[in-house]
């Protein structure tokens, strides 16, 4: 949990933030994470070189996330109304690098164009300006989108089911959850951003995937789009995050 002076914890981190200050904060709230196994073979060409496949005991995974970025600003700066709360839309997978683990995005859909313009440029992450909605309803995350270009689609919802918890040290949800960076194919190097927010909070959830041609559309070999293998449900976290910086530096 947050501090009462608002600083987040440090104890669980498997890895130190960066001295400097960081330079972006965000909420990333009620998210699910819809999981599939997928063939490593299918899904390496879509990971930059440097980077290495992280397996949880021989097996690879990538996680389409609805959920909606609230509060997003500047460290220095406040919450702008039309701007700093959007949809969003992700595909992830799981790399590391130097033992280092993170995530690697083979695609973010964004409702917010500042965001779609800005992000590439700054982290070289591959934003795509999409039309869609997150709404709740008690335990009930509901999603849409469409992206404005091609018209790929995920569309459906999520429950949560059984009681809230945190990931043991080992498990599957430890790999898939408590990640710290991401990294980024950026001018033409490889580059690594860190994140820092409290370790997450999850329920086990039920998912209703009436259309998924978002994540259909990339070539990971996933026999049932609309059924994932492990589905997870979250609040969300409050999040700092650094600017980019070449790995290695």
């Amino acid at each position: 949990m947050r501090r009462m002076d608002g600083s987040m914890r440090t104890d669980h981190l498997p890895f130190p933030m960066p001295e400097r200050p960081h330079v972006l904060v965000q909420q990333w709230r009620h998210l699910s994470f819809l999981h599939w196994e997928v063939d490593p073979v299918r899904l390496a060409p879509y990971i930059p070189e440097g980077l290495e496949l992280d397996l949880f005991e021989e097996k690879a995974y990538i996680c389409t996330i609805p959920f909606l970025m609230t509060g997003v600003r500047p460290r220095q700066a406040v919450s702008v109304p039309g701007i700093s709360r959007f949809p969003e839309f992700n595909i992830r997978t799981y790399v590391r690098e130097g033992g280092k683990a993170g995530v690697f995005f083979i695609t973010l859909d964004a409702q917010s164009r500042v965001t779609c313009a800005y992000a590439p440029r700054a982290y070289g992450v591959p934003y795509r300006y999409t039309k869609g909605r997150v709404d709740v309803d008690g335990d009930t995350y509901s999603w849409r989108s469409k992206r404005v270009n091609g018209g790929q689609e995920l569309v459906g919802s999520c429950i949560g089911a059984g009681e809230a918890m945190q990931a043991e040290p080992g498990s599957l949800e430890e790999f898939l959850f408590e990640r710290y960076c991401l990294y980024t194919s950026h001018k033409d190097k490889l580059c690594i951003a860190h994140t820092h927010h409290d370790p997450w909070v999850f329920r086990e959830g039920e998912a209703e995937v009436m259309s998924n041609t978002l994540t259909e559309s990339y070539d990971l070999g996933i026999s049932d789009v609309l059924k994932p293998d492990i589905i997870h449900i979250s609040d969300g976290v409050l999040v700092h995050m650094w600017s980019v910086e070449e790995v290695g530096e």
